[in-house]
C-alpha cells in the first residue's frame, strides 16, 4: 500500500511539471504574438522558433539568410546591443515600409544586388536593414551617432567619413526635409556617389512646384530621371520620391560649356529663361492695379493687405540661402526694420541683409545693426561718378518728417540737368552696376527678395537686370514706380518730379510679371 501510495505521488508530480511546462509555452507563445504581431522571432529564449527565420548578417557587409526577423550579430560574434527593439512591431513596420521602397528601386533597375549603398541620416538604421533583407548586402548607415553594426557616426553629416565617389547608390530618405543646410548636406551627398551612380531622394516638403525645382537645383551634377508621389510610412499621407543619375565628368563639363556659349554677348538677352512653375505661379498673385489712383496714396497704401507673399503660397525650403536686397534703404527703421523683419513670412529661415543707400545721411546707424550689409552707393547701370541730390516737394514720406524733412535722394550724371524741383543740395557719390553686383552676390539656388524704392531709376535699372539676366535671380520684387502722380497737397496738379506716366508704370509691372517676376506694387 505504502509503495502504490508513493508511486502515485511521483506521477501527480510529474502531471504538475508537464502542465507548468505546457502553461509556460501558451504564455510565451501569446506574448509573442501580442508583442512581435507575428510568429517567435525575438532570437531570445524563442521556443517557437522555425525554419529560417532570424536575420543574421556579419559586419556591415556580410551576408544575410531570407527571414522576417532582424536578430543580428557583428564582426566579432557578438550581439547587437538591443535585438528586442529590432524585433518590436513598429521596428518591422519600419523596415517593411524600406523594404517595398527598395524592391521597386530594384525591380526598376535603379538598385542592384551587387551595389555599394549608403542610406544618410538613418539613426535607427531601418533603411539598412531593409536593404540586406532585399538582397543588398554591401548596405551601410550614417547618421550624427553610431549603432552599431548597422550605422556609423557622421557627425554632423556635413563632412562624411567617406572618400569621393564611394557608392553605387545612396538612400537621402527624408535628410534633406529634416537638415537646416540642405544645400551643404546636397553637396556632400553627390561627393560621396559615383559618377553614374543612382541618389534617391524622399521629402514631404516639395509638395508645389516651386519647391520641387528648387530641391532638384540642389544637385546641380545630376539628372532627374523621375518624380512621383509614393505613399508615407503611416499611408495617412504621401510623400514624393525623387530618383537622380549623377553625371560623367565630362558630360557636365558639356552642359556647362553650353551655358556660357548661350551666356556670350551675341545672346546677352537671353542669359536665362523663366520657368513654367514660376509663370504658373503668377496666376495666384494679387491682380495689378489697371487704372490710375485719384489717391494714390490711399490706393497704394491699401493695396499692401492685398499682397500675396511668395513663402505663403510656397515652400522655401530647399533654398541655398536667403537674402533681401534693400534697394534705396534710406534709414534702417524704413522698411528693413519696420516691414521686413517684422512682417515678410520667412518660414522660420534666416535672411542676410544688403541695404543700398547712397544719402549719407542714414549711413551712420547701420554701423549698429546685426547682421545687416551696407553698400553705401546708389544702384546704377554702370560703375560711374554720380551727382546726388536731395528733393524737397510738398508731398513728404513718413520717414522724412521723422528726419527733419530730409527730402528723397535722387541720382544723375555729373553735369546733367535736375529735374523737377531741386534744394541745391548736390553730392557727388559712387555709383555700381547693380546687375553685375547681384550676379556675382547670388545664385539661381538662393531665396533672393528685393525692395526697390529709387525715385525713377527702376526705368534704368529694371531693363539692365532684363540685359543681363540677372533678373532671373529675383524670386520676389517689391518695387515702388514712380511718376507723375496727382498730388496729396495741391487737387488737380501732377507732381512735377517725374516724366514717366502711371501708364508706363504699368508697362513695367506687366512686362516683369509676363517674365515670371512676382512683382508688386510698393508704397
Amino acid at each position: 500500500m505504502e509503495s502504490a501510495a508513493k508511486s502515485s505521488s511521483v506521477k501527480n508530480v510529474v502531471v504538475r511539471l508537464l502542465l507548468f511546462g505546457v502553461c509556460l509555452l501558451v504564455v510565451r507563445f501569446v506574448y509573442v504574438v501580442t508583442i512581435y504581431g507575428g510568429p517567435c522571432n525575438s532570437g531570445d529564449f524563442c521556443l517557437l522558433s522555425f525554419p529560417g527565420e532570424g536575420l543574421s548578417f556579419t559586419g556591415a557587409s556580410g551576408g544575410v539568410s531570407a527571414g522576417s526577423a532582424a536578430f543580428v550579430r557583428v564582426a566579432d560574434g557578438s550581439a547587437a546591443a538591443n535585438p528586442a527593439l529590432w524585433t518590436s512591431r513598429e521596428w518591422r513596420k519600419a523596415v517593411d515600409y524600406y523594404s517595398a521602397v527598395f524592391q521597386d528601386l530594384l525591380v526598376e533597375g535603379f538598385l542592384s544586388p551587387t551595389a555599394k549603398t549608403l542610406c544618410v541620416d538613418t539613426p535607427a538604421g531601418h533603411e539598412v536593414l531593409a536593404l540586406k533583407e532585399v538582397g543588398v548586402p554591401d548596405a551601410i548607415g550614417v547618421a550624427k551617432r553610431k549603432a552599431s553594426p548597422l550605422v556609423v557616426a557622421g557627425g554632423d553629416l556635413f563632412h562624411l567619413p567617406f572618400r569621393n565617389a564611394t557608392f553605387d547608390f545612396v538612400f537621402a530618405g527624408r535628410s534633406l526635409d529634416r537638415s537646416k543646410r540642405p544645400a551643404n548636406l546636397a553637396s556632400e551627398i553627390v561627393r560621396t556617389l559615383k559618377p553614374d551612380g543612382f541618389l534617391v531622394v524622399l521629402t514631404a516638403s516639395a509638395g508645389d512646384a516651386y519647391s520641387l525645382h528648387s530641391l532638384i537645383d540642389l544637385f546641380p551634377s545630376c539628372w532627374k530621371l523621375r518624380s512621383r508621389e509614393v505613399d508615407g510610412p503611416d499611408s495617412s499621407s504621401a510623400i514624393r520620391e525623387i530618383v537622380f543619375q549623377k553625371q560623367l565628368d565630362g558630360e557636365i563639363l558639356a552642359i556647362k560649356e553650353k551655358e556660357r556659349e548661350d551666356s556670350s554677348p551675341a545672346n546677352s538677352m537671353n542669359r536665362c529663361s523663366i520657368p513654367e512653375h514660376k509663370l504658373q505661379l503668377l496666376e495666384s498673385a494679387e491682380p495689378l492695379i489697371k487704372d490710375e489712383p485719384l489717391k494714390p496714396w490711399i490706393t497704394l497704401k491699401r493695396n499692401i493687405k492685398n499682397i500675396k507673399y511668395l513663402p505663403s503660397m510656397v515652400d522655401i525650403s530647399f533654398k541655398s540661402r536667403y537674402v533681401y536686397v534693400d534697394v534705396g534703404a534710406r534709414s534702417y527703421g524704413s522698411s528693413i526694420g519696420s516691414w521686413f523683419r517684422k512682417q515678410y513670412p520667412k518660414q522660420n529661415h534666416t535672411f542676410g541683409i544688403y541695404a543700398i543707400e547712397a544719402d549719407p545721411a542714414f549711413h551712420d546707424e547701420y554701423a549698429a545693426k546685426k547682421n545687416v550689409n551696407l553698400l553705401p552707393f546708389a544702384a546704377w547701370v554702370r560703375n560711374e561718378t554720380l551727382a546726388f541730390e536731395i528733393n524737397h516737394d510738398p508731398e513728404q514720406h513718413d520717414v522724412e518728417k521723422e528726419k527733419g524733412s530730409r527730402g528723397m535722394g535722387r541720382i544723375r550724371p555729373v553735369g546733367g540737368l535736375s529735374e523737377g524741383v531741386s534744394s541745391g543740395e548736390v553730392h557727388t557719390i559712387h555709383g555700381f552696376d547693380f546687375a553685375e553686383w547681384l550676379k556675382r552676390t547670388v545664385t539661381q539656388s538662393d531665396f533672393v527678395v528685393m525692395k526697390m524704392d529709387v525715385e525713377g531709376t527702376e526705368f534704368d535699372l529694371v531693363p539692365r537686370l532684363f540685359k543681363t539676366g540677372a533678373i532671373c535671380l529675383i524670386d520676389e520684387l517689391f518695387l515702388e514706380c514712380h511718376y507723375n502722380r496727382w498730388q496729396r497737397c495741391c487737387p488737380g496738379e501732377r507732381t512735377p518730379k517725374y516724366r514717366n506716366t502711371y501708364g508706363e508704370c504699368l508697362k513695367l509691372f506687366t512686362s516683369l510679371r509676363k517674365s515670371g517676376v512676382l512683382v508688386h506694387q510698393w508704397w
